[in-house]
Formats: C-alpha cells, structure tokens, sequence
C-alpha cells in the first residue's frame, strides 16, 4: 500500500492505514448526566424495569372487563367511584363487581382492575365522575389502555449497548430505566493547527495576499461534532522549524490527534512537509480522490496521531470527513465510524476527475430524493462559499467519467 514511485493510494487503503494505527482511549465512569456525547465502553443496563408498575395509558376509569362487557349508549352501565387515582399515587384500592376508580394517565392501576374506560366512553366525562360513572361503550379486551409492567424494558436489560453514542435519546432512556452512573471512553484531545503565511484571523481586514483561516473555525467546530474536545487550536507561518514547536506543544498538552492544514503539497513552502518529511513518524501521499489528493498521516513517539490535509477549505471538509472523522470515532471505541449514506437522483449534470473519486459538496432534496452540486462552479477545492450551502458531499467513482441527469448517485449526508 506504498505510495512510492508517484502511485496513488485508494480512499480505503489510506483509510486502512488511519484506522490500523487508532488505539481505543481509556474509560471513566461518569454519572449519567454527565456523559452526554460520550461512547460506552460497557452496556448500560437497566436498574428496573420500564414501565415500573401496571399503569394507565388515558384518562379514564379502572375497571373490572368482565362489569362493563355488555355496555352500549342505549344500555350504559352504572358502576360506583370508590377511588380517585392521580399521577403519582401509591393507593391500590380494591374493586368489587360494579367498582370503579378514576384514574389519570401514568397512575399505578389497581391489582383488581384490568382494563380503562376513557372519559370520552362514559356519558359524565371528568366533569361528574366521583360518585358514579355511567360507562357508554366497554372496552375493546381486557387489558385495553393498561401499560403492563415490563413491558418495554425488564431489569437487567441492556438499555445502550457497548460502542454507542450517549445521545439525547439514549440518555432519557438510561435515566427512565434507572441507570446511575456509565463507563465511557474519554473524549479524544484534538489540536488544531492551520499552516500560511498568508492567513490572517477570522475578522482581520483582507488584503492583497492575505486571507482568512477558515479551516481552524471549520475543524472545530467539526472535531465537537465528532465528540472530540479541541486543546489547542493556533495557526504558524510557513516554517518547518515553527511546526515542529507546535508538535511539541500539543504533545505537551495531552493532544491524542493533531490537525494541520496546508503544507503538505509538493510546493516550494511546504512546512509541514518540512517538519516530518524523512523522519519516518509521519508519511505523505497521494490519494485517488478530489478534491484532497495530497495527505499525511503518521503516529508520533508519543502515541499522537497526526493529520496533514491539504489546505483549501472544501479538501479540508472533505478529508475530515473521509479520514480524520473515522479516525476520532475509533478511538472512543464507536461502533458505527461512517457517515449515513443513501442513493439520489442527480437533477444537474457535472464533471468528474479523471481516475479520481470525487467528493462534491452537494444539496440534497429528501422530498425527491434528488442531488445537484452546491455551487454553481461545480467542483473546486477553494469554493468555500459553496460549503455553505452542502448537506452532503455526493460520492462519484473514479472510473465515472461525467455524470448525467437521472444518474444515480451514492451521497453521504452530513447534516
């Protein structure tokens, strides 16, 4: 898998190259509300089961089935209240043959009882209900609109599995089944460093020469988006000596991963390319993709992974997402490490490289399953503006010579 002699790698086996060197990041323990965005390093298993007792799906009446089978608008059946169930209550009242007790959604429904007449199937509703109830239609089956215990989830059940994200949703769950406390993987430590002479800071008037740094604004906010916390984020001129310093500097600072941008090509001011080029930690090579064709990967003595991506602002949205994403996911023990991909129709036509898989910042349209590129200049590597408009990057294969309308087209969706 050289990339000796002016060959080009694939996507996968650079991707192959990242991943083999990825060592998954110690675990902690973490109270559950506290480790939101984190992976689990061990399934967090329910303390109790879900739902906790029999309860009441309506509001309504808890009822014995077998009182009010034969109950019709014309024949309504007349049952006594004995109870008064609302949310939150412990009581279990029994019911004899012509009981009744009204109940609120998510009270405990009484042993006795074993079906729920909602108010809208009695002829007095909420509004005179305490002394008797006059029930209009029976319920369905026994059973109707009782939540029976256990029945989502029993004790002991995994509830987030080894491996997943601890999203909103898996949260709510982990608290619903009583979890306390989770192992999950650290956050990765990230530094972000942007190589140029020319760049100035987000804001700083532009001049004859000089531009802003997107790219660090662009991988931080990519990194939280991958779950990693960003330790260091700066940018050096184009000096191989001022590269090396900052290597240094985010060791120091605990960095699992360094992100450079820019220096990596085969120009006259290279400085990344300077720092590491012969030293053997990290390699450089060509990639049969576009844009990002010049990468660097490589893992320092210390353990850091290093990424050099080339330095237009679309390259670098693109090898993050191909590489450097994956790579942050691996290393909090991540399950799924790939985007979300899906199959459009192409509503434009494009060019594609020549012997390069093409990654096209793209607008996707769910409602017609359609993709057309973001920018009308197609694709170029130094179209940022475009980026503004991408909720995806359509993948073309390299052997693709043009796309077409009508043409279908593998995207991966980042939004």
């Amino acid at each position: 898998m050289s990339a000796a002699n002016g060959s080009r790698r694939t996507v996968e086996e650079q991707l192959a190259l990242v991943l083999e060197a990825v060592r998954v990041l110690p675990a902690e323990t973490r109270a559950v509300r506290d480790a939101a965005h984190r992976t689990l390093a061990e399934p967090a298993t329910a303390a109790h089961d879900i739902p906790l007792f029999d309860n009441s799906a309506m509001d309504g009446f808890a009822v014995r089935a077998a009182d009010v089978a034969a109950a019709s608008p014309e024949n309504p059946v007349v049952l006594r209240v004995v109870a008064d169930l609302p949310a939150g209550v412990s009581d279990d009242p029994p019911l004899d043959a012509g009981d009744a007790a009204r109940i609120m959604t998510g009270s405990p429904t009484p042993t006795a009882a074993d079906a729920i007449v909602p108010f809208e199937d009695t002829a007095g509703g909420l509004a005179d209900s305490l002394g008797e109830v006059r029930v209009l239609r029976a319920p369905a089956t026994p059973g109707a609109f009782v939540r029976r215990r256990g029945a989502d989830l029993h004790a002991g059940d995994a509830v987030v599995l080894a491996g997943e994200r601890l999203g909103a949703f898996q949260l709510a769950a982990a608290v619903a089944a009583g979890v306390d406390t989770v192992a999950v993987t650290r956050a990765p430590r990230v530094a972000v460093v942007s190589t140029g002479s020319e760049l100035l800071s987000p804001g700083e008037p532009a001049t004859r020469g000089r531009i802003p740094d997107s790219n660090g604004p662009l991988l931080e906010l990519l990194v939280a988006d991958a779950d990693a916390e960003v330790v260091l984020m700066t940018r050096v001129a184009d000096d191989a000596d001022a590269v090396r310093a900052v290597t240094a500097t985010a060791v120091e600072r605990g960095a699992d991963v360094i992100i450079f941008t820019g220096g990596v090509s085969a120009g006259a001011y290279e400085p990344v390319r300077g720092a590491f080029d012969g030293r053997g930690a990290v390699e450089f090579a060509s990639v049969a993709m576009q844009p990002g064709k010049p990468q660097a990967f490589g893992a320092l003595d210390s353990g850091t992974l290093v990424f050099g991506l080339p330095g237009n602002p679309v390259s670098v949205a693109v090898s993050f997402e191909v590489f450097v994403r994956p790579a942050l996911l691996a290393l909090q023990g991540r399950t799924e490490i790939q985007r979300a991909r899906a199959s459009f129709t192409a509503d434009a036509a494009w060019t594609t490289p020549p012997g390069r898989r093409q990654y096209l910042p793209a607008v996707v349209d769910l409602s017609t399953r359609t993709v057309r590129p973001a920018t009308a200049g197609g694709s170029g590597s130094h179209l940022a503006g475009g980026l503004a408009r991408a909720h995806a990057f359509a993948i073309v294969p390299a052997e693709v010579e043009a796309v077409a309308v009508g043409d279908t087209i593998d995207v991966m969706l980042v939004e």
